[in-house]
């Protein structure tokens, strides 16, 4: 497997979580940031212990903030659908799906 692909509206949301992040503190946008690249890594080496929620999408929980990684496990790479959080409107990232496949 070659790596993670975010889609570009996932990729779009977790830039934005980062930014207002550090903008309500100096220094937990960063905090943030590593914390899912963490959990990416951890997703990239093992992809297959995280629930699947809906399929193909499974979730990985980011330890100490309100957010999860949806994602599904390509043939080439693994694709993030959306960094989420957890109480924005539950699969709101669901029309994603449709566009990507």
């Amino acid at each position: 497997m070659s790596g993670i692909v975010f889609d570009p509206d996932a990729r779009a949301e977790f830039l934005a979580t980062v930014e207002y992040y550090e903008e309500c503190r100096k220094g937990l946008g960063r905090r943030f940031r590593e914390a899912v690249e963490t959990e990416l890594d951890h997703i990239l080496h093992m992809p297959f212990r995280f629930r699947i929620l809906r399929p193909p999408f499974r979730r990985c929980l980011v330890p100490q903030f309100p957010y999860s990684i949806f994602f599904s496990i390509e043939p080439a790479f693994i694709l993030v659908i959306s960094v989420a959080h957890a109480k924005r409107k539950p699969g709101y990232w669901h029309d994603r799906i449709q566009k990507d496949r």
